[in-house]
This record gives structure tokens, C-alpha cells and sequence, in this order.
């Protein structure tokens, strides 16, 4: 570090919005910040629920990209930008698109604009679930268990399966497609400039968790393994890539395009993009044997363990392990929830069915003021449900759920299975039935934990990270009663954002190493959640029903 300030700018693409932050350097201090929502997929476009599809256009990303930075700049001022030394990003994921081979995803070319398979595949698009199902029983013909380091199950959420559903259902695209980039390795492309697809770095988290690669294997499978599956695979393992990186390693500097559109200069250093989890767990402070909950729409749930203890040692179920696709250098493993807020999300949509319904159409009040009256009630369904949820008694015969609104990631991918609710009479009210989808997301949680630990891995605290983390009380109260654990939430609004600006700061050179940036950017936890001893035997039955009840779901529904 010197005396003179340095300023890095995080960029955390979500499934909403994206978000930019510029950061000092030297203690990890937020100047600005901006958001910007993606307009179209605000209007659902080229997305259809009912069929779980979920697409994205590039310019949702381009235009929330140069809007959140040269937001971020103009709050900041003129001497903080001529001060910003890099800049790094982290996307959800598994989200890839079809690009040509200039490295142009298809959807940004005219005849293409309005063509949902030319766009990025978003990770909780589950059109895939027949070719995950297929690559699943495809590798066990293989004496190489191509599985091993993704827990054994692929995912329909992920880089392959996509990729071979959008081949077989779309000829046009098929025809057209050169390559296939995840979200978090084209932006840096994007920003650097690159005009050959053949460029793009790869990144380590992407390429590992979701795209089986590994250095054992040499690269991704052989061609042999994706052609025999299917022959629209083949060729597809060389127009990909071999060598991955790690998110400490450039990937060049910001264009002279982009340094024009964002006011700042070409000095800037671009760092490898990674998933937005792995960034939020270095922002939260990961460390080994901690889970980090990137609790949002879904959960994401990251451990970081020394290599040397995970030698030996393949967990079964989860989404991958994979060497320094956290921290450059350790282990990271990966789990999580499909649907976590967005569980509760679909509770409040259905509970305020009448309200966004009915009231325009209301012969007392005028439109002005029904459309005052949606927004203010709806915004209070949630935390008044949590009041009354929080309220009611411990009791073991209440309503019971599982969690997999919107399928299973861990332990044990399955994107079919259903979520369930059961005990359900003339005196289940909307409360109760809250309280019941609340305990199911904490079981689903401690069924991650239970996993890890049966596999012979620790965990040994519990760190919180994402809007649920920071807004709902309620929830990481009866997480931490459940998990039987505390449950640190970190003071950073915005985790993933400062992760990615901490590898932004150790890619510019500023720290060696991204666990020394971590140290010196992190401002540490402000609020700790501990377990009630009293409640532990009740939640230990009621995981016991959830389990009973996850079991009965799994063979019927």
C-alpha cells in the first residue's frame, strides 16, 4: 500500500439487478454505490414460468454495467476515478449464452435480438432436466468418474446440460453458435475488449463447480465423453478452453472503449470473474471450516477447507469442489437451496392475490390511491407475517413443508422434485403456513450441514450474507435454533460487491494475496444470532418430520 489513495470498483451481477461499488483500498471503506434493474427482465420478457424458463438479454447486463460504474463515478467524484486501479465481477451461475466467434453473444445480433435460446440461460432455468438426467446416466459408462468433483449429480442448472438442450430445441441457434461463455467470463471479456472468442479466460469457479473441469482430468472431459452422448456435442471441448484461472489473475486491461464510456482509464486491470457466492464468501470474511449463506432468491452455501484435509475426501451431492475457486490455493465446496427468498417471494405473491387484483378495480377508492394502497400493503406482508409467525407456540403436530419450491439443488441435485405442505386445516392461517415454509428453509439448510459432516467435513460456524441475512430476524433466528449454531451476519450490505472488489484490490497488486485484502477491507460482523438451548429437542423432531415428510415427497410427487 502507499500513501496515495487507490480506489477498486466491484461489480455483483444478481438474478434482479446488478450492483456497482467503489471502494478505498486501504480499509475496504464504500464511496458509492448504484443498482440498476434489469428492465427487461423486469417485464418477464423471453421468460416463461410455467415451462421454467428463465432467459436474460445482454443488454440488460451492458446497460446495468455502465450505468452503476458511471454512477458510482459521478457520487465519487473526479479524483476518485482518476485514482481506481481495477475492477472485478462476480454473476449468478450457472448462466452461459451462445456466442459467435468473435465472442458476441448471439442475442446482440439483430436477427437475433428477440430470440430466447440466443440469450444468457439464467441459472434457475430448469428446461434442461432431461439432459442433466441423461449426463448423469451417461457418465457411468465411463471408467473416469467425470462426476466425481460435482458431487456425483449434474445439475439442470448447469453449463452442459444447457447447453445441449438449447442445441437440440433451437436449430437456428445451433447453426449459429461458435462457443458457450458463462456470464462471469464474458463481462471481463466484454470490458477488455476481446474480439476472439477463443480468448476468453475461463474461470477456475465456473469452469469447476459447473462445467467438470479439473486439473486431474487434464482440462474439461474428453470430446469422446460430450460426442457420444450426443453428436451436436462434438468439437464443442475445443472451441471451449483447457487452462482455467483463479480470480487474483488479470484478464487485461479496460479498453479504450470502455474506458471512454465509464470515464476512467485504461490502466484499469480487469480481473477473472467468478460466481457471485465464491466473491460474497470472500466479502464476508469465509474462513476454513465456516459455511458462508449467500441467503437471496436462492441460497448458495460456500466452505473453504485447506487442501491437504480434503485429500481423499469426495463429498457426495453437492455443487462441487474445486481448488482455489474461493481462495486461490484452498479447497472451495459449494451447496445450496434453489428456492430460499424466493420461497417466501411466492407466499406473499399468493396471500396478495386479492390485493394486486382486486383494488384497481375497487368502486370506494380511486385508482391513485389503490395503487398507494398496493404498495404499502404488499411491502408489509413479509415482516408482518414474521411477527405473527414469531408469535405463535412451538408446537409439534403445526403445518409442515419441504423446500423445494423450485427444486432440489443439495444434498443430492433433483430439479423435479415439488415443494410440499402438509397438516393443513380450517385452522391453518396465513401465519402458520408461513411459519411452516420458514422451518422448511432452515431444514433445508441443516440438511446441507448434516451432509458436509457425514462426508468428514467440519463445519464450525455458521456466516450469514444477503438480504435475507441482514432483513429477516425472524428467520436467522430459527436457523440458528435449527442448525443448533450462531450465526455471524456481516455488516457489508453489499457482500458480493466488496468481494469483488477485494480481488479487484489483489489483482491490481495492491495486497499479494486476496486473504490479506480481505483482512484489511473487511469491517467484520455487527450483528451474531445464537441458538436457544430450550428449543433444540423440538427442532430436532421437527427435522425428523421434515425428513419423514421429504422422503414421502420424494416417491410420490
Amino acid at each position: 500500500m502507499t500513501d496515495k489513495p487507490q480506489y477498486v470498483i466491484g461489480v455483483d451481477y444478481g438474478s434482479d439487478s446488478v450492483r456497482s461499488v467503489i471502494v478505498n483500498a486501504a480499509d475496504g471503506k464504500e464511496l458509492a454505490t448504484s443498482v440498476f434493474y434489469y428492465p427487461r427482465w423486469q417485464k418477464q420478457q423471453y421468460c416463461d414460468a410455467a415451462k421454467n424458463q428463465f432467459r436474460q438479454h445482454p443488454l440488460d447486463y451492458i446497460e446495468g454495467l455502465e450505468s452503476t460504474i458511471k454512477a458510482c463515478i459521478i457520487k465519487a467524484g473526479p479524483e476518485v476515478a482518476a485514482q481506481v486501479k481495477a475492477i472485478a465481477v462476480d454473476t449468478t451461475g450457472s448462466t452461459p449464452v451462445a456466442v459467435n466467434k468473435s465472442g458476441v453473444p448471439l442475442a446482440l445480433l439483430p436477427e437475433f435480438e428477440h430470440h430466447p435460446a440466443a440469450m444468457f440461460v439464467l441459472w434457475k432455468d430448469h428446461t434442461s432436466v432431461k439432459e442433466a438426467a441423461e449426463i448423469n446416466e451417461h457418465a457411468t459408462k465411463f471408467d473416469t468418474n467425470y462426476l466425481q468433483y460435482v458431487g456425483g449429480i449434474y445439475s439442470s442448472e448447469w453449463f452442459w446440460a444447457k447447453l445441449l438442450h438449447i442445441l437440440r430445441t433451437d436449430e437456428i441457434v445451433r447453426n449459429n453458435i461458435y462457443s458457450w461463455v458463462e456470464h462471469c467470463d464474458w463481462i471481463p471479456f466484454l470490458l477488455t475488449g476481446g474480439t476472439n472468442a477463443d480468448d476468453i479466460m475461463r474461470g477456475r469457479c465456473s469452469s469447476g463447480h459447473k462445467a467438470l473441469w479439473a486439473e486431474e482430468f487434464g482440462g474439461l472431459p474428453p470430446d469422446e465423453f460430450f460426442s457420444s452422448l450426443d453428436p451436436l456435442l462434438k468439437g464443442f471441448t475445443e472451441r471451449l478452453y483447457k487452462d482455467t484461472y483463479t480470480s487474483d489473475v488479470s484478464a487485461g486491461n479496460l479498453s479504450t472503449e470502455w474506458a471512454e464510456r465509464l470515464g476512467l482509464s485504461t490502466d484499469v486491470v480487469i480481473g477473472v470473474g467468478a460466481f457471485d457466492a465464491h466473491m460474497g464468501a470472500v466479502g464476508g470474511q469465509i474462513e476454513p471450516y465456516h459455511l458462508s449463506k449467500v441467503m437471496g432468491t436462492s441460497t448458495c452455501d460456500i466452505l473453504v477447507a485447506p487442501n491437504r484435509d480434503m485429500e481423499g475426501k469426495l463429498v457426495k451431492g453437492i455443487c462441487g469442489q474445486v481448488d482455489g475457486s474461493v481462495i486461490p490455493g484452498m479447497a472451495g465446496l459449494e451447496a445450496g437451496q434453489s428456492a430460499f427468498g424466493d420461497t417466501y417471494a411466492w407466499f406473499k405473491n399468493l396471500v396478495a392475490w386479492p390485493i394486486q387484483n382486486l383494488l384497481n378495480n375497487s368502486a370506494i377508492v380511486d385508482v391513485q390511491i389503490a395503487e398507494a394502497l398496493k404498495e404499502e400493503m404488499i411491502g408489509k406482508i413479509i415482516p408482518e407475517l414474521s411477527k405473527a409467525a414469531a408469535a405463535l407456540p412451538l408446537d409439534e403436530k403445526a403445518e409442515l413443508a419441504t423446500d423445494w419450491f423450485n427444486g432440489r439443488r443439495t444434498p443430492d441435485a433433483n430439479q423435479l422434485l415439488k415443494g410440499t405442505i402438509t397438516g393443513l386445516g380450517l385452522g391453518s392461517d396465513a401465519p402458520r403456513v408461513f411459519r411452516a415454509l420458514a422451518e422448511a428453509t432452515c431444514f433445508g439448510a441443516r440438511s446441507i450441514v448434516e451432509r458436509f459432516r457425514s462426508e468428514g467435513v467440519p463445519v464450525e460456524g455458521i456466516i450469514g450474507i444477503g438480504g435475507v441475512a441482514k432483513k429477516s430476524p425472524y428467520i436467522m433466528q430459527m436457523m440458528a435454533d435449527v442448525l443448533q449454531m450462531p450465526i455471524r451476519i456481516h455488516q457489508f450490505e453489499h457482500t458480493c460487491a466488496l468481494g469483488a472488489a477485494m480481488f479487484a484490490a489483489t489483482v491490481a497488486g495492491i495486497y499479494p494475496k486476496v486473504e490479506e485484502a480481505m483482512a484489511a477491507m473487511g469491517g467484520g460482523f455487527d450483528v451474531e444470532y445464537f441458538p436457544e438451548a430450550g428449543n433444540a429437542e423440538f427442532y430436532n423432531k421437527r427435522y425428523a418430520q421434515y425428513n419423514t415428510l421429504g422422503k414421502f415427497t420424494e416417491t410420490t410427487v
